[in-house]
């Protein structure tokens, strides 16, 4: 039997649980789901814990071919989905030491994994997994915020640090990251440019965005990142909250899903080894939008990985999904 299942095979609501019903087990699999169920890091609203069984339920409408990419995700890569990690809801560090042993050792297979958040100071044990595997890593973070203040309360690990740590640990070759969408008010006058100057990163704000066009922003990133193993961090709240109500730290004046949908795709050419997806709070949002959201974007992740697998030393670029945003 392939999978994931259609529905023309089985109704969608008759669900084993998994993403898109994927099979938890494949000795061929090149690219796991594997979800991150903590949220204890969050310093305001919470719930992202929900988000792994939610963005499942939501893959249950979406169907097995990308017409756009011309791939089948997960039946070209085998995929799997592994289930989630027993995270310690009261102990970040235990929490983080069992996510980072669980995406290690798929990655030790040659596996790509798509974590499912999760606040988002779980990207730190992926970061620490596929470093230990790949060394030094490139970082592509789709986010409303920097994610790079150094302590909050006087706590250095929560779910506003985890790129700060990451800099720290030397999990990152700085001059290959890239930190797009950052919009929003602020705490200091320095906040992002603190991750430009002491950090080293590519900061590259919303108004950028707008004023540059994705498409100048994409060469930029393969110039700099060019085959350097990367990991693909996105935070929902990168999407306005009109697309995406349920997350942590609503930044209004961001992208749409269509949007956002089409600089994701636009990601070829790039050797990821990890994704995630992460700060989604089903219980703050009642019509499930943000969930089918998340849930799409990790179905364009496995595409990329798709591609990758598929077309190895063939790196094309499909022109009809980039950013319309161009330079006036």
């Amino acid at each position: 039997m392939k999978y994931p299942l259609s529905p023309d095979v089985k109704p969608e609501f008759c669900t084993s649980g998994t993403f898109m019903r994927l099979p938890t087990e494949n000795p061929n699999a090149k690219l796991a789901i594997i979800g991150l169920p903590f949220d204890t890091a969050a310093s305001y609203r919470v719930g992202a814990r929900f988000a792994p069984q939610s963005i499942r339920q939501s893959s249950m409408t979406l169907f097995p071919y990308h017409p756009i990419q011309k791939v089948y995700p997960f039946d070209e890569t085998n995929a799997i989905d592994v289930g989630d990690v027993s995270v310690i809801p009261n102990n970040i560090h235990r929490s983080y030491e069992l996510m980072e042993k669980a995406i290690s050792d798929l990655m030790k297979k040659g596996i790509v994994t798509i974590g499912l958040g999760g606040d988002h100071s779980v990207t730190l044990a992926s970061l620490r997994a596929a470093a230990k595997i790949y060394g030094p890593l490139a970082l592509i973070h789709f986010d409303s915020h920097t994610d790079t203040w150094d302590t909050y309360y006087d706590e250095k690990y929560w779910h506003g640090s985890p790129f700060i740590r990451a800099y720290e640990e030397g999990l990152l070759k700085p001059s290959k990251v890239f930190q797009i969408g950052i919009r929003g008010t602020l705490n200091h006058p320095g906040d992002v440019e603190e991750s430009r100057s002491k950090l080293g990163f590519h900061v590259i704000t919303t108004q950028d965005l707008m004023e540059k066009g994705f498409t100048s922003i994409l060469q930029k990133m393969r110039e700099k990142i060019g085959q350097t193993p990367c990991f693909l961090s996105f935070d929902i709240d990168f999407v306005d909250p009109s697309c995406a109500p349920g997350t942590g730290t609503l930044e209004v004046g961001g992208f749409s899903s269509r949007e956002t949908l089409q600089m994701v795709r636009s990601l070829t050419e790039f050797r990821f080894v990890g994704f995630d997806l992460v700060e989604v709070l089903p219980p703050y949002d009642t019509t499930q939008i943000t969930s089918l959201l998340a849930a799409t974007l990790v179905y364009e992740f496995a595409s990329l990985a798709a591609l990758e697998a598929k077309n190895k030393h063939k790196p094309q670029v499909n022109k009809s999904v980039l950013s319309p945003y161009k330079k006036q």
